[in-house]
C-alpha cells in the first residue's frame, strides 16, 4: 500500500520578500520520512486571502494532508485562520477551549488577555486543536489541513504533538555517494540503474571542489535491501 502523501503550504510576505529564510519545509520534510509521509509538494503564498484559500483547496483535494505554516499569529496581518475556515466552508469564532490555553498561559506571565491575544483563540468550527507549547496559542486540525506557526522553534513543536496522531507509512531510507566526476559523464550510467530499480528514487545534485566537477548521488527508498543493492551497483560503476 502507498504511503500517504502531503503537501506544505508556507504563508507570509516576509518570505516571499527575502526578508525571512524559510526553515519550516526542511524540517517537516525529514520528520515526514521518518514516518512514513510522502511530501509531494510546497507551495509559498503571500499574506493574502484568496491566495491562501485557493491553495489550501488545491492541496488538500490532492494530498492525504496539508501543513501550513505562518499566519496565526494576534496581528492584523494573521489571516490564516481565516483564509484556512474559508477554504473548508465553516465558521470562525473563538473557542473557549483554545481562550481557557491562553488564559491560563497570560495569568501564569501576569499579561492582560488583550483582544489581539483573544484573536489567536479564534478556531474553525470542528477543527481540533495542536497544542503549542513553546507560547500557548494552538494551532489546529480541520479535515486534512493541519494549521501551525511560522517561528520555527514553534512549528517544530507543535509537529512533534501532531506526528504521533496521523497514520504513516514505510519510512523513506536513503544512501548517498560521492562521484568525482561531471553529470554529463555519469547520466546514462544512472539512467540506466535507474531504470533497473523503478521503486527507488534516485538524485543528482552537482557541486564544484577545488576546480574539479563532481556529483552527490542520492539513492531513497522504503526498502532498505534495494536501496543498499542499488548503492553497491552504482559504488561499482563508478569506483572511487
Amino acid at each position: 500500500m502507498p504511503n500517504p502523501t502531503a503537501a506544505i503550504l508556507v504563508i507570509g510576505d516576509e518570505i516571499l520578500s527575502g526578508r525571512t529564510r524559510d526553515s519550516n519545509m526542511h524540517f517537516l520534510a525529514q520528520e515526514l520520512a521518518r514516518v512514513g509521509i510522502d511530501l509531494r509538494e510546497a507551495r509559498v503564498v503571500g499574506d493574502r486571502p484568496e491566495a491562501i484559500v485557493g491553495a489550501v483547496r488545491a492541496l488538500s483535494g490532492t494530498h492525504d494532508h496539508v501543513f501550513t505554516s505562518g499566519g496565526i499569529g494576534p496581528t492584523h496581518d494573521d489571516i490564516t485562520a481565516d483564509a484556512v475556515a474559508e477554504a473548508m466552508r465553516v465558521p470562525l469564532s473563538v473557542r473557549d477551549d483554545a481562550r481557557a490555553v491562553l488564559q491560563a498561559h497570560y495569568d501564569r506571565q501576569g499579561v492582560e488577555m488583550n483582544e489581539a491575544r483573544l484573536r489567536m483563540a479564534r478556531v474553525p468550527e470542528g477543527a481540533v486543536l495542536i497544542d503549542n507549547p513553546v507560547s500557548a496559542a494552538p494551532g489546529f486540525s480541520i479535515g486534512n489541513v493541519h494549521v501551525m506557526a511560522g517561528v520555527p522553534r514553534i512549528f517544530e513543536a507543535m509537529v512533534a504533538g501532531l506526528l504521533p496522531r496521523l497514520t504513516g507509512g514505510t519510512p523513506l531510507l536513503s544512501q548517498s555517494y560521492r562521484i568525482m566526476r561531471g553529470e554529463g559523464e555519469i547520466a546514462g550510467p544512472l539512467a540506466r540503474l535507474a531504470d533497473d530499480y523503478p521503486d527507488l528514487s534516485m538524485g543528482s545534485y552537482p557541486f564544484q571542489s577545488g576546480g574539479a566537477f563532481g556529483a552527490n548521488v542520492v539513492i531513497r527508498g522504503p526498502d532498505g535491501v534495494r536501496v543498499h543493492e542499488a548503492m553497491t551497483r552504482l559504488a561499482e560503476l563508478f569506483p572511487e
